[in-house]
């Protein structure tokens, strides 16, 4: 990371494709403006779209809802992956699936699914290798949770922030030096997306409410769609914490955190840390 003459800490040369990360709970019945957009970036008429349901109990189910939906709304050809297992990730089928797509989409459900099962398998390489090359990968809920390097992986959202409040493990790593929350005013998360920033102050703590998504662009910004807010909590400025101190279920700490709520039509320069308003 390097650093800018105002103090700003800049986030490294990370974000490299496009990125939707969905709260939860988009739009289905109504607008669907979450999902036209995703359409829209894919290719809409002329878009490849895989959706991915590993996160997922209900494979087939989920896996046909998002179909009906994408072709309702003008998307050229869809097809599901149903990876079940590590087995099935490191199939070249399921690779070249994935190479194939002009966007990519994950369902909710368990995120520590995801990445248990994709991990290190020719799926993952594949994922990565599309990111890099702008195919644009969605994830809702679970989907979501997952993009990042770190990600929440549990934690109850409806009391005070205080020690073991919040578990952690990797994510995909798709978005670095950032931690997502979804379904977050709904669930009352700010308690423990505050733990995980106090954590790891250098991480953006990005909490995304139902039916809200940011469209995270390569150059490193992201901008709001949907009907709700997202909140953006920067630890870089801390000036006192007393979570290194912390015995479970002891009190958090925090001082000098900033906190930009966001509503649609507003962004996010990770880079420079600072909110965009046009």
């Amino acid at each position: 990371m390097g650093e800018n003459n105002a103090g700003v800490i800049f986030l490294g040369e990370k974000v490299r494709g496009y990125l939707m990360v969905i709260g939860g709970a988009e739009d289905h019945s109504g607008d669907k403006k979450i999902l036209k957009k995703f359409a829209e970036i894919s290719g809409q008429g002329k878009a490849n779209v895989t959706v991915i349901t590993v996160a997922s109990q209900d494979h087939q189910e989920v896996g046909e809802m998002y179909v009906e939906i994408f072709s309702g709304i003008g998307v050229g050809h869809i097809e599901t992956l149903d990876i079940k297992s590590r087995s099935d990730a490191n199939k070249e089928s399921v690779a070249e699936r994935i190479a194939s797509s002009t966007g990519i989409f994950f369902t909710g459900g368990d995120q520590l699914r995801i990445t248990s099962v994709l991990g290190g398998t020719k799926a993952h390489y594949a994922l990565e290798r599309a990111y890099r090359q702008g195919v644009i990968i969605a994830g809702t809920s679970a989907g979501a949770a997952a993009m990042s390097d770190t990600m929440i992986i549990g934690g109850e959202g409806d009391e005070a922030p205080k020690g073991n409040i919040v578990s952690m493990a990797p994510g995909l790593g798709l978005l670095e030096e950032v931690v997502i929350d979804q379904h977050f005013a709904q669930r009352g998360r700010m308690a423990r997306l505050l733990m995980a920033v106090a954590q790891n102050p250098f991480i953006l703590g990005v909490g995304i409410d139902e039916d809200t998504a940011i469209v995270v662009h390569p150059d490193g910004n992201f901008w709001v769609i949907g009907s709700n807010t997202v909140t953006v909590l920067d630890g870089n400025c801390i000036s006192f914490t007393n979570v290194s101190e912390l015995g479970p279920g002891e009190p958090l700490a925090v001082c000098n955190i900033a906190i930009h709520v966001l509503s649609p039509g507003l962004g996010f320069d990770m880079k420079k840390r600072r909110p965009l308003f046009e």
